[in-house]
């Protein structure tokens, strides 16, 4: 969430943000917790003043019974005072969660070189790797490709849990394990420590992590319990230090996480969701990192490498979007996203990454201090990105490698993995 010594201060800088997102609704809640804030500060201040009434009170009262003088007047005027101040107390409260409410839907503020934008038709194309494969015949998809080959069956796992799952058989469940051992491998000789995080959170640290508000509903909740399945490893990794102070000496801490991931994807009316692409439980590598204000920019473009240097040495073709104001969500300040080509020459997005500056450690209440004993300096910076998604990467490898006869050829990297095996066939 936002600083709101920000908002009281300069409540322009906030409100350009907001204008910028174009988003009307949260100006009129800025201008709400403006109001709500003044409020329970101002009751506070009268409920202050009441008690320094009463405590006045009470010495003159002392005061007057040493003296053996009547103190009727001045303990009528403290008999009330109490329920003054619990009913002060009560509105303070009151508009203090108000204001609290709406400052954690504010959205972060942007860089300035994020696009102006609605949607992600008008993000801006910063790169674009490799080129497409030239076919001497009509490319398949990943479904007819899998399908074919006997490695995909999404009729069985419909019949077994519904639409959105599948079975990967053989090879092609071998291949997506050598996908994330490859990665955890790449991302560990880079200075990255390996998480296998919880698979279910709580409802606190989640609304820390994200907007519960609009992520919510792509939640698997746990029936009679306070746990939510995790929709990606980034979640449990932001949270593991909620409410901590952490040592700048011990800062950065970066982290890549693995787990299955789990999402309803309700609301996906109109968007591409054929075969891997948009499942509810896939497999995926995250990077996440924990680090000094004045260093988030250059690990956002240290994450971006990664990721990308991942993509080259799979050999597959991708490109680089800048994601506008409309597409970026409230957590980020700035954002990539890494877009697969697929074999109906369209991109899609295999992964984002993402500098959330300390919007998502206040609201997880993550700080640094520079050594034992004093007291916190502030919040540190939190960055996540997807290292990959085996689902999509899978999805990527099957349609730019397929081959005339109906095999695939396994990119070069990951061959050693599944026993040098040079084919899916």
């Amino acid at each position: 969430m936002l600083d709101i010594k920000l908002v009281r201060e300069n409540p322009e800088i906030v409100q350009k943000n907001l204008q910028k997102r174009g988003d009307s609704e949260k100006l009129e809640m800025l201008n709400n917790l403006i109001k709500y804030d003044k409020k329970w500060r101002n009751l506070l201040r009268q409920a202050n003043e009441l008690r320094h009434k009463r405590k006045k009170l009470t010495t003159e009262v002392a005061n007057l019974k040493k003296q053996k003088k009547d103190a009727s007047k001045q303990i009528e005027k403290a008999k009330h005072i109490p329920q003054q101040i619990k009913k002060l107390e009560t509105q303070v409260t009151k508009y203090r969660e108000n204001a609290n409410l709406l400052l954690m839907k504010l959205p972060n503020l942007l860089h300035e070189s994020v696009p102006f934008g609605k949607d992600e038709s008008d993000n801006i194309v910063e790169k674009l790797i490799g080129k497409p494969p030239k076919f001497s015949f009509k490319p398949k998809s990943h479904v007819e490709i899998a399908t074919d080959l006997g490695l995909i069956d999404f009729e069985s796992a419909a019949k077994v849990s519904g639409h959105g799952f599948y079975f990967l058989k053989g090879e092609l469940a071998r291949l997506d394990f050598a996908i994330m051992k490859y990665t955890m491998d790449f991302l560990r000789e880079r200075g990255y420590t390996l998480i296998e995080p919880p698979l279910m959170m709580h409802r606190k640290p989640y609304l820390g992590v994200t907007d519960l508000e609009f992520f919510g509903d792509q939640l698997y909740k746990i029936e009679g319990d306070d746990l939510y399945l995790i929709a990606t490893s980034e979640h449990p990794m932001a949270a593991l230090n909620m409410d901590e102070v952490i040592l700048q000496k011990d800062l950065p801490i970066k982290y890549v996480g693995i787990s299955p991931c789990f999402r309803k994807e309700v609301g996906t009316h109109g968007k591409y969701t054929k075969g891997l692409f948009r499942v509810h439980q896939f497999n995926k590598i995250e990077q996440f990192i924990f680090c000094l204000p004045e260093d988030s920019w250059k690990f956002h473009e240290e994450l971006q490498k990664n990721s990308e240097d991942l993509y080259k040495n799979l050999g597959l073709h991708y490109r680089v979007v800048n994601v506008c104001t409309g597409d970026i969500g409230i957590i980020a300040a700035k954002k990539y996203d890494i877009e697969i080509w697929m074999a109906d020459n369209t991109y899609r997005e295999a992964g984002s990454n993402s500098n959330c500056t300390d919007y998502q450690a206040r609201r997880l209440n993550i700080k640094y201090r520079e050594m034992e004993g004093k007291s916190p300096v502030g919040f540190v910076h939190t960055l996540n990105n997807t290292a990959i998604a085996t689902s999509r990467t899978l999805i990527a490898i099957l349609e730019q490698n397929q081959q005339k006869d109906g095999t695939v050829i396994i990119p070069e990297v990951l061959r050693h993995l599944m026993g040098d095996t040079e084919r899916l066939e």
